[in-house]
């Protein structure tokens, strides 16, 4: 019977400095406060359908309207980090201009807490040149308590042609 005790103590002895480890690592990295909003990848995958659909309208505002205000958008045709929401509208104006439609071709999505990230690669055809470029692609997303919103955006052409 006191080697059972022991053995008992010693798990329940073990387990308790499991947890106090636990704490002492959530005190040191402050424990995260912040709820978690659920989120599938099908939902994420659909943020680019609604970007896309946006584009579709041509009004450069409401594609603008898909992003965070505090984000970065590193476009395919233009040298210039757009930050503010009047640089992407500018950016937008002119890209707009050829009737572009993006269309997924391989994709990538990492979920996390408020936060996801969905890169790969896509294929834009413009209607109105009837030309198509594929691009890398990646962006971020973040859950602002009502919806998803674009903090980052990278696209570039394909380096290699085929």
């Amino acid at each position: 019977m006191k080697s059972k005790s022991f053995g008992l103590f010693f798990v329940v002895a073990a387990l308790a400095g499991c947890a106090s480890n636990q704490v002492a690592q959530n005190s040191a990295q402050g424990a995260r406060t912040e709820n978690c909003q659920a989120v599938s990848k099908a939902e994420i995958e659909s943020l680019f359908d609604r970007w896309n659909h946006s584009l579709l309208t041509g009004d450069p505002h409401k594609v603008v309207a898909n992003y965070a205000e505090r984000s970065i958008l590193l476009p395919t045709v233009s040298n210039k980090p757009r930050l503010t929401p009047a640089e992407k509208e500018d950016y937008f104006h002119h890209f707009l201009e050829n009737r572009p439609s993006g269309k997924i071709d391989l994709r990538f999505v990492e979920l996390g807490c408020n936060t996801a990230l969905d890169a790969g690669l896509y294929t834009f055809t413009f209607a109105k040149t009837g030309t198509s470029v594929s691009g890398r692609y990646s962006f971020t997303y973040r859950w602002n308590g009502s919806e998803w919103l674009i903090t980052s955006h990278h696209s570039s052409a394909m380096p290699e042609k085929k």
